[in-house]
């Protein structure tokens, strides 16, 4: 049976009709779990002795990273070869953005050259929606300053129905640097369109309003927080996104002793999954044999990352079948 009548048969009926992927607070719960669906073909396919198919054979992407970025970059190219497009890696490093030129002019530029997709990282919040308005191509959010994740938030959802199929009414707890994590606002956002309940988790100074506004319960006591939960994902400090991260709490040990996950914790309460956006500082948001816990499906999501990318590309191109 060829890819493309596989492909066909798990769609089934339902109408995808995003363009973008800026963030999820425009796309339905239905959307979301089209995307969490597809991923599991994607996820299938990874598993294969040559994990492959040519669905975007092609298609040209662009990988617009004007951020540092590892898993993220790293995930997206993997997805994007596996998949057949073909692949412009932009680093501004070695681009004309060191003589100056704007961010229109550098998108609009790339976009003569005949482009399908971009893939855009920025410390700044709302260029992935500013792009929409410069080129005709897919934009697709890899990350914009502190504001979301999305992608990052999909594939933790994706990682979290391996463990719960039926998010609805599962507890999870989002812990750390609430304030500076862009990851917290897209997973918020897709946990409750789930029916999940979610709690933040974290000192005071790195607590901000909007959580309580999207929905989310706010807890300043770890305990209290892992004895509700039946996910704790923890967060790294943001420190690269503060003016000065000292003054938001006495020092990392004294964080990581009110904050950190340990393996007392794991004893004390035995249910809970562990899980990590990354990168994870050890002895800081969690003690290093918490990491390496049978309990913690951290490098699971880094490999689901490529099925569920490979998921969004897919579907933000089209559906074009070869």
């Amino acid at each position: 049976m060829s890819e493309e009548i596989k492909l066909q048969e798990r769609e089934g009926d339902y109408d995808f009709q995003q363009k973008h992927l800026l963030g999820l607070a425009h796309y339905s719960g239905d959307d979301i779990q089209y995307i969490l669906d597809q991923a599991q073909y994607f996820r299938e396919i990874l598993d294969r002795p040559v994990p492959k198919v040519p669905t975007l054979r092609d298609k040209t992407i662009v990988n617009l990273f004007y951020e540092n970025s590892t898993r993220t970059r790293l995930s997206f190219e993997l997805a994007q070869k596996r998949m057949g497009a073909d692949v412009v890696n932009f680093s501004t490093g070695s681009s004309s953005v060191k003589k100056g030129e704007s961010l229109k002019d550098t998108i609009r530029n790339i976009s003569s050259m005949k482009i399908d997709m971009v893939v855009v990282r920025h410390e700044s919040p709302g260029v992935p929606h500013f792009l929409t308005r410069c080129v005709d191509a897919a934009i697709i959010n890899a990350g914009d300053g502190a504001h979301e994740h999305p992608t990052q938030a999909l594939l933790d959802l994706f990682s979290m129905q391996q463990v719960y199929p039926d998010l609805s009414g599962r507890h999870i707890a989002i812990i750390g640097d609430i304030a500076h994590s862009r990851v917290v606002r897209s997973n918020i956002i897709g946990l409750l369109k789930l029916g999940a309940e979610v709690a933040v988790c974290g000192p005071k100074t790195m607590m901000p309003a909007y959580v309580d506004e999207l929905g989310a319960n706010v807890s300043y006591d770890l305990d209290e927080t892992l004895a509700w939960c039946d996910i704790a994902m923890a967060l790294r400090i943001q420190l690269e996104r503060q003016e000065d991260g000292t003054e938001l709490f006495p020092s990392i040990r004294e964080y990581h002793q009110m904050f950190g996950i340990t393996m007392e914790h794991l004893e004390k309460y035995p249910d809970f999954t562990i899980m990590h956006p990354g990168p994870v500082n050890r002895g800081v948001e969690m003690e290093s044999a918490v990491a390496d816990h049978e309990r913690s499906i951290i490098l699971s999501q880094v490999t689901n990352g490529v099925a569920v990318r490979m998921a969004i590309l897919y579907l933000l191109s089209g559906g074009t079948r070869v």
